[in-house]
């Protein structure tokens, strides 16, 4: 099948650079995840697991190479929020100082239409700043938060300590599956991608139960003003 050929070469793509590069693919895919959809799952997960020793390779900094198992997973999982944390900084600053002008016309590139920017703006009307914290460890939506974040005008430093928690969770907990795991990683990763599908069917839901509602409360019938008023 063609989907299925398209994401293994994509899974065999980033394994291979984490698997020459260790903590410093770690790190820039992890940035890149923070504004664009970068299989942060497979790479946390797959770190974990070269971390515990299980596949080929090691995790070098500076050309010191970090012993197997709890430093090393200590140092991809620390790699990887660090690389999320400063992405996401990047990110707040394109939509606070470009503005959803911006956003718009060059949307394309940041795999943002009109379409996620509204449904954004409802999540954070909605969530407010609970938005910002969980929306880090939920599939697919976490790489549409600081974009948003930053046209939404978040304090920065409110938005900072909102994305660390939510970043370090994420990273330091599927590090941790893939220290557990070891050879084993790929079940794990085959099982998420079905996650990865779900949560985007909810999304989807939730979505049209929201246009729904609102539909139907515009269609509800205008209350007659009190006898003796224009």
């Amino acid at each position: 099948m063609p989907l299925a050929s398209a994401l293994s070469g994509i899974t065999e793509a980033v394994t291979d650079t984490i698997g020459d590069h260790g903590l410093y693919a770690v790190f820039l895919l992890m940035l890149v995840d923070a504004v664009l959809p970068a299989a942060s799952e497979l790479v946390m997960v797959y770190g974990g697991a070269l971390a515990a020793g299980a596949l080929a390779g090691s995790v070098v900094l500076f050309g010191t190479e970090i012993p197997s198992g709890f430093p090393a997973y200590v140092a991809i999982a620390t790699a990887g929020t660090a690389g999320y944390v400063i992405g996401s900084i990047g990110g707040w600053a394109i939509g606070r100082y470009g503005g959803r002008p911006f956003a718009e016309r060059h949307g394309r590139w940041l795999h943002l239409d009109a379409e996620k920017l509204g449904r954004a703006d409802r999540w954070f009307d909605r969530y407010g700043d609970a938005f910002v914290v969980f929306g880090r460890v939920i599939p697919v939506v976490r790489s549409f938060v600081a974009v948003p974040a930053g046209i939404g005008r978040v304090p920065f430093v409110r938005y900072l300590l909102l994305t660390i928690p939510g970043a370090a969770a994420w990273c330091f907990g599927l590090a941790a599956v893939g220290w557990a795991l070891g050879a084993n990683w790929e079940r794990f990763h085959d099982a998420f991608r079905y996650v990865d599908y779900l949560v985007a069917a909810l999304i989807l839901l939730s979505v049209a139960a929201l246009l729904v509602r609102r539909r139907r409360r515009h269609r509800l019938p205008r209350p007659a003003p009190p006898c003796g008023e224009a």
